[in-house]
């Protein structure tokens, strides 16, 4: 009998119809069978519920099955000591594959030897390319057979794991994988809480309970049964655990105190480590204290074989289960309760003897050094210094940050336990846990009065905090903490401010701007370097910042050659003053050189996307939006997520995917708070309207760009907003608000005033031309194409094409808007702006222009997506490439064009570059 839920015998399956069932479970069980058939299009499935409630038991019978049914099972287990260690999880869920592994292609198979520790260690890997290595390679192996992976007890993985692991789930839509993840209810597993399903095992119903009291050895009556189904509230394990002391004559189960139910259990499993021989403890000790890398080394430390009789005494006080040749405890319950009964100094002879075991394998052996220290050790804190470094460089920052805090604890002297803690702040923030960050910040200042080292915490925070959406006490946060320092540490002090520039970048409130230019008025002049004073002035006023900086920028670009971060910088500043081509070179440059891979999404991450789709490189905006969102969603970056998923509504409505651009927004908006996050809502609801402008609904298009004006015109934003102004006269015109619009744009033409930009200019011209009477509508239209800028950005170039075409044939001037007829056909068919090409056709048929029907073979049919991949494909790229390029498997990519292959009336990917030519596909 399993005792954990009922289950005869090992190794039957337990489902309804095998004569074994998991008591209660027969819903769930289906469930999970119905989600780990390869024909289900349920790729994931998140299995919650409270400790001993029956995850492991069900996950291990659908194993069984799928197993016998002819698929390959890789499966993880997490735990608490081995979260303590980069990548794992990872390894134990592909240690069984690793041969398999080496036929990925170079870059893949590096980046996953790097970070399973076979690589060559000199660069952090690239956590996205390891994610799609993870994928390929199930992909791959789901070939012959379907793959099943099990994932339990998954909120103890290590970080690095989790969000290499989650990455690959949410990319599984149609291969032949299926991942079934096990997690305690009311835990916070990043990257799966908001993307998988859940299927929650609640507590067992009466006649369920009874059901498996009645399948115990000397099965508990009356008095007894009653206390035990009034203490166990339904909770299987506690149902089989309580009932156990009944099979004794005398004995009844333990009076229920007020501790949690998981609480309770561990003090019945306690309960039962009273009156074992000796060894019999001492072997359950050291199973307790080691890990699962431990298990090939514990039998010289003295762990008993299987077979052991040293086992007979726990295997009978159902402590224990065997597992082939090894054992395993029944749950993890009762390891804690073996690990925590044992007194502090035997828990400390088994770290020791697992320690001197662990010579050739220095991180697991500085965790059993740590964890046998009862006090302040130099030596071992620096074992746990160097142990974080090697995490650090392998991208596991979690571990990192968890070994350089235990090493700080471990330091003799506060000062230098001051200094870890900073530095495990700072690997932290890499791991998107606000809170923690904030834990260690709070240890830092507990543990030293330096200025220096509490002003360094607090920057940490505030580079994490940014990203948060609570960005008005943020911002108050960081403001208040640079004043404080703006005289005894002025670089920290603009360091923070740094990060405050970005909050009210995205928060967007005018009294922003005043607190930060009040705290930069209070800093000494001369500050070593310039930098951080620059970018805040950029970031928080980019009008009012523009004539002095934008000058500067291309010495600055010169200045940042070879540093991503710099370059980067002076991207988000350039595409903030509307410096596209140079915000576009700095990206392009930065993204080339980076190494630092795996790190947050930069504090302006969506600005390299918008840059990109302003200047029609829609493909490689989409590609930036993906990897934004990859990170971010892994980490649990809710703002940074929705920043690109507004960039990704944006291009989906110009390419007239309604339905999809909405779905975007929504999911950009459901993250945020409208009111704390005005970028991220203007920009939405731009994208909102760019879908309903697509669809024809002109007062619909029209409402959401009023709204990202106030109601007396002034922008919500008061840079996001601004671009609007020429899309909101074009909806306006159509649903009949013209003056109301004039009104808003004048407005907004006065309050920029000399500070705009000639983009802004022109948008500026391009409204006045569609408000203003017909007879002076001309002179707009062509202010608005006349600057060189304007090439820079073709999608609004074309617009305004299209618009004085449509003028100069109402105006019955044919001949004159046939050029700008056909320069705005071809620019939209290129981008693949499909809507507007659509009506750049039926105006060009209108003008006389002999204009042919997109092919019929053309991409208007296919998916963004498709699309993309057509694109890729087209330049001659293979489908793995394709892949690694949009983070997708070469089965997804190969699938994406057998679809398309007949939409596009074409039979081999020879034809593709011809065909993309001829209907102008996107070429960036």
């Amino acid at each position: 009998m399993d005792e954990r839920t009922g289950t005869a015998g090992a190794a039957a399956d337990p489902g309804p119809g095998t004569g074994e069932p998991v008591v209660g479970r027969d819903a769930e069980w289906a469930r999970l069978l119905r989600a780990a058939d390869p024909a289900s299009p349920e790729r994931v499935l998140l299995l919650q519920g409270e400790a001993g409630t029956g995850k492991s038991t069900l996950l291990d019978s659908v194993a069984r099955r799928a197993a016998t049914g002819g698929a390959r099972v890789l499966r993880a287990t997490g735990s608490e000591s081995e979260s303590d260690l980069a990548f794992s999880a990872l390894h134990q869920l592909l240690r069984p594959v690793r041969a398999e592994a080496e036929r990925l292609p170079d870059g893949q198979r590096a980046a996953l030897d790097d970070a399973l520790g076979a690589g060559r260690d000199a660069a952090p890997p690239d956590l996205m390319l390891v994610g799609v290595a993870v994928l390929n390679l199930l992909s791959e192996l789901g070939g012959p057979s379907p793959v099943l992976v099990l994932l339990d007890d998954a909120p103890l993985f290590d970080g690095a794991s989790l969000t290499v692991l989650s990455f690959v789930a949410r990319r599984l839509a149609g291969e032949p994988v299926t991942m079934l993840v096990g997690a305690r209810t009311g835990g916070r597993l990043p990257g799966f809480d908001r993307h998988a399903p859940a299927l929650v095992l609640g507590p067992l119903d009466d006649t369920s309970a009874h059901r498996l009291l009645d399948l115990q050895p000397r099965s508990p009556v009356g008095r007894t049964r009653a206390r035990i189904l009034d203490q166990a509230v339904g909770n299987p394990l506690a149902l089989v655990e309580l009932a156990r002391p009944a099979r004794d004559p005398g004995r009844e189960p333990p009076p229920a105190g007020p501790l949690p139910l998981t609480d309770h259990l561990e003090r019945v499993f306690a309960a039962r480590l009273d009156g074992l021989p000796s060894p019999t403890a001492r072997a359950l000790l050291l199973l307790a204290a080691m890990d699962t890398g431990d298990a090939a080394l514990a039998l010289p430390a003295g762990l008993p074989g299987a077979g052991d009789d040293a086992w007979r005494p726990a295997e009978a006080a159902g402590l224990i289960g065997r597992t082939g040749s090894g054992v395993r405890f029944r749950h993890p319950l009762v390891r804690s309760a073996v690990y925590h009964a044992a007194s502090s100094e035997a828990r400390r002879a088994a770290h020791l003897a697992l320690a001197d075991l662990l010579r050739a394998e220095p991180d697991r052996r500085a965790w059993h050094r740590a964890a046998a220290a009862p006090h302040a050790d130099a030596d071992v804190s620096a074992d746990l210094v160097r142990t974080a470094g090697r995490a650090r460089r392998r991208g596991g920052h979690a571990a990192a940050a968890k070994a350089l805090q235990r090493a700080a604890e471990l330091a003799p002297r506060p000062e230098d336990g001051a200094r870890l803690l900073v530095a495990a702040a700072r690997a932290a923030v890499l791991t998107g846990d606000l809170s923690w960050v904030e834990e260690l910040v709070a240890a830092v200042r507990a543990r030293t009065d330096d200025v220096g080292l509490r002003a360094e915490a607090a920057a940490q925070a505030g580079r994490l905090a940014v990203l948060t959406a609570r960005h008005s006490a943020v911002f108050a946060r960081l403001t208040d903490t640079a004043e404080g320092l703006a005289r005894s540490r002025p670089a920290t002090a603009l360091d923070l401010l740094t990060d405050a520039a970005v909050v009210r970048f995205y928060a967007g409130r005018a009294a922003q701007l005043h607190r930060l230019e009040e705290v930069l008025a209070g800093l000494p002049e001369d500050v070593p370097d310039p930098w951080p004073g620059v970018w805040v002035r950029a970031v928080s006023d980019p009008f009012g910042s523009r004539a002095w900086l934008v000058p500067r920028l291309p010495r600055l670009a010169d200045e940042s050659a070879g540093r991503p971060e710099r370059l980067t910088a002076v991207g988000v500043m350039a595409w903030l003053m509307d410096e596209t081509p140079l915000a576009v070179r700095a990206f392009d440059e930065a993204f080339d050189h980076w190494e630092a891979h795996g790190a947050l999404p930069d504090g302006m991450g969506g600005a390299a996307a918008w840059a990109y789709l302003e200047q029609g490189r829609w493909e490689r905006a989409r590609e930036a939006c993906a990897r934004v969102t990859a990170v971010g969603s892994a980490l649990g970056l809710d703002h940074a997520v929705a920043c690109a998923a507004a960039v990704d509504a944006m291009l989906l409505a110009l390419q007239g995917d309604g339905e999809a651009a909405r779905a975007r927004a929504a999911d950009a908006l459901a993250l945020v708070d409208p009111l704390e996050s005005r970028s991220v809502a203007v920009y939405a609801r731009r994208a909102l309207a760019a879908a309903a402008a697509a669809d024809g609904a002109h007062e619909t298009a029209y409402d959401q760009l009023r709204a990202v004006f106030t109601a007396d015109g002034s922008p919500v934003h008061y840079h996001a907003s601004y671009p609007a102004l020429a899309d909101l006269a074009a909806a306006a015109v159509r649903a009949g608000r013209r003056e109301e619009a004039a009104a808003i744009v004048e407005r907004a033409a006065r309050a920029l005033a000399g500070n705009a930009s000639p983009r802004l200019r022109a948008l500026t011209e391009r409204a006045r031309g569609l408000l203003a009477d017909p007879e002076d509508a001309e002179p707009r239209f062509r202010a608005a194409l006349a600057g060189p800028d304007s090439a820079h950005r073709p999608f609004e170039r074309a617009q305004a094409l299209l618009d004085l075409a449509e003028w100069l044939r109402r105006r019955r001037r044919i001949t004159e808007a046939r050029a700008p007829l056909a320069e705005a056909l071809e620019t939209f068919r290129r981008l693949g702006a499909r809507p507007w090409a659509e009506r750049a056709l039926a105006e060009s048929r209108a003008a006389g222009l002999d204009v042919a029907d997109a092919d019929p073979g053309s991409l208007a049919g296919l998916s963004p997506q498709q699309r993309q991949i057509i694109g890729l494909a087209a330049r001659g790229l293979t489908n793995r490439e394709i892949g690694e390029r949009l983070f997708l498997s070469p089965r997804t990519v190969g699938s994406h064009l057998y679809r398309s292959f007949p939409k596009l009336g074409i039979t081999a990917r020879s034809q593709l570059r011809d065909l993309v030519e001829r209907a102008g596909g996107d070429r960036s």
